[in-house]
């Protein structure tokens, strides 16, 4: 890129998903030299590397991390799961406060192995929650409950809804618990609109980030998400309702496709800006 494209826009932010084969090292100085200004992480690569030193490093490049993935699969109905399941959660809290993490996602779980109470489930993420959310406000950690697209209710993520999301997340003081509005698994609701609008109401839009549906979807749905612009999804059309809401925080390109992390990491970067700028805006 050159000229007025050679920086990334103020309010992107890069996923570390989006760079797979991207180390933290790299995902640093590629994010630093193309101008990004915040990197959204994952625990299990940052824990490898080593979360007081990935800290040191992001601080070292001025880069914010604008969410840490992922908390949550609070759905166990055994005690002993649950109690693992705040555990892990407590750590993930302390992992984002050394971060400095604008956000720790969290998605809530499916359903256990032969459970077919969905309410049930729900209540269970609420009451880990009133463990969990004093918790990450001692640690001056938000939480942002994300919603999945229905196809994940059973296996990953029984709140499918923003409106699910927020009915959660109301619970507990907005500084604690907010939500995350990813295009991704949000876009086909009719209703977002207007769950948007009471979620920016609330103080509650706690992230936001963006990929493309593609169909027909690959086999294990999970890393079929689009290149921007390559979709159904009225990318730009998603961020102005957001920013409808009020929301004015980082805008987090995340992406997970095969395709993407066979490619040189640069390239791949730079074609992300790019597709940003004429999709997201």
């Amino acid at each position: 890129m050159s000229g007025d494209r050679a920086t990334a826009p103020a309010r992107f932010s890069l996923n570390q998903e989006t760079i797979r084969q991207w180390s933290l090292p790299e995902l640093v100085a590629g994010s630093a030299a193309a101008g990004v200004g915040a990197v959204g992480l994952w625990r299990d690569p940052v824990r490898l590397f080593g979360v007081r030193k990935a800290a040191k490093l992001l601080a070292g490049a001025g880069l914010r991390v604008s969410s840490l993935c992922r908390g949550g699969f609070f759905t166990a109905a055994d005690p002993a799961g649950r109690a693992a399941a705040l555990e892990d959660n407590r750590r993930a809290v302390e992992e984002a406060a050394e971060l400095g993490a604008e956000t720790l996602v969290l998605v809530s779980g499916g359903l256990p192995a032969g459970d077919r109470d969905l309410p049930g489930a729900r209540i269970r993420i609420a009451e880990i929650l009133g463990e969990l959310a004093p918790w990450a406000g001692a640690h001056g950690v938000r939480l942002g409950l994300e919603p999945l697209h229905p196809m994940f209710a059973s296996d990953r993520c029984v709140v499918s809804t923003l409106g699910q999301a927020l009915d959660l997340a109301e619970q507990f003081p907005a500084e604690q618990v907010g939500v995350v509005a990813d295009s991704y698994h949000l876009w086909w609701d009719e209703r977002l609109p207007a769950e948007l609008l009471r979620a920016g109401a609330g103080g509650r839009i706690a992230s936001v980030q963006v990929a493309d549906w593609v169909t027909p979807l690959p086999e294990g749905v999970l890393l079929g998400r689009g290149q921007l612009g390559d979709g159904s999804i009225d990318l730009r059309g998603f961020r102005e309702l957001t920013d409808a809401a009020g929301y004015r925080g980082s805008v987090e390109v995340e992406i997970f496709h095969p395709g993407l992390w066979a490619r040189d990491g640069a390239e791949v970067l730079r074609e992300v800006i790019e597709r940003y700028r004429e999709h997201v805006g």
